[in-house]
């Protein structure tokens, strides 16, 4: 709308009035933006003017399961921003409820959406989410899509990997192993590069590092803590790097079940910084996100979107900090 206000030599206001027929325009105005709208061939946007119509937003908020504190977290921070408008926020989490992610777009479209965050999973389906992209702006958060250019709040995965990683370096660990998320995800590729970088940086293979491929849930860091902790204890590394913190708490949980003592004989961390994970016995060493003000930023991005306000760009990734407790130690061979 802009730029057909910068084409006709007029306001954005009169253009809303000529587009929306809500107020006087002198004809000669008139016909210079509908000519500026004819050769930018430009098409308003719908949801911005039901946005208009109403007020209020209702905004589609997709997330893959609201187990995940982490998730819960991130849809306060939507909630908040969309309940200071008056607005109102629909919530789908396919994954927890075992409906396919078309069965929402579905349920989406008859809420008359202006427009959805999104929180990809790993089920997420490409022909779902372009399907969302029809019902107006979309914007993600936590995570970024191969294959769609859209605008995504995420924070700082990689240097947040590196740093933690490069912490536990710092104890004098060599035997390293990674419980890495979905193999698919954008996040759990960025913390994977993450942690290779610090590994490389002491002169160490990063190939050498063994991976346990997980889920993000608490029952694939057990796994992961089986596969890398059930031989010899001179075969076992002394440092687990954990890719989110649900994830090292299956860790911790298998090292107690097994008399394996975190941090003497194993130190352990996260990513993620839920609430709970301070109260750990070990607390745990973990790198926090800002999940609230993740969702309150998509929330406000894609407001501006609606109303035509905001560019396509994603803003910068927000800032991770390395949040430093118990669960790691000087390896003790």
């Amino acid at each position: 709308m802009k730029d057909v206000a910068r084409h006709a030599g007029v306001s954005v206001s009169t253009v809303s009035y000529v587009l929306n027929d809500s107020g006087p325009v002198a004809p000669a105005r008139k016909a210079r933006v509908l000519d500026a709208v004819r050769v930018l061939d430009y098409a308003p946007n719908e949801a911005a003017r039901g946005l208009k119509r109403r007020s209020a937003p209702t905004i589609g908020l997709v997330v893959p399961e609201l187990s995940n504190q982490f998730f819960a977290l991130l849809v306060e921070g939507v909630e908040q921003t969309v309940s200071a408008s008056g607005g109102l926020v629909v919530l789908c989490a396919p994954e927890a409820t075992g409906a396919a992610e078309s069965v929402n777009g579905r349920l989406l479209r008859s809420q008359r959406i202006n427009g959805i965050v999104y929180l990809s999973g790993a089920m997420t389906s490409p022909r779902s989410l372009l399907e969302l992209t029809r019902l107006g702006p979309v914007v993600l958060v936590d995570e970024q899509v191969p294959g769609f250019d859209l605008p995504a709040i995420v924070s700082d995965n990689r240097r947040g990997a590196r740093e933690v990683a490069a912490h536990v370096i710092g104890f004098g660990h060599r035997r390293l192993a990674i419980i890495a998320g979905p193999k698919n995800l954008w996040s759990t590729q960025q913390r994977l590069s993450g942690y290779r970088e610090a590994i490389a940086s002491i002169g160490i293979e990063p190939d050498s590092v063994p991976i346990h491929w997980g889920d993000y849930h608490q029952q694939s860091g057990w796994d992961g803590a089986d596969k890398f902790l059930s031989g010899p204890p001179a075969d076992r590394p002394t440092a687990l790097l954990c890719a989110n913190d649900l994830m090292a708490v299956g860790a911790l949980e298998y090292c107690r079940s097994r008399n394996i003592t975190v941090p003497t004989d194993l130190s352990v961390v996260g990513f993620d910084d839920l609430p709970f994970v301070s109260l750990l016995t070990p607390r745990l060493t973990t790198v926090r996100q800002p999940a609230r003000d993740m969702g309150q930023q998509a929330a406000s991005l894609l407001s501006d979107l609606i109303e035509d306000t905001a560019g396509p760009e994603s803003p910068d990734p927000l800032p991770t900090t390395l949040q430093v407790r118990d669960s790691v130690v000087t390896p003790s061979d």
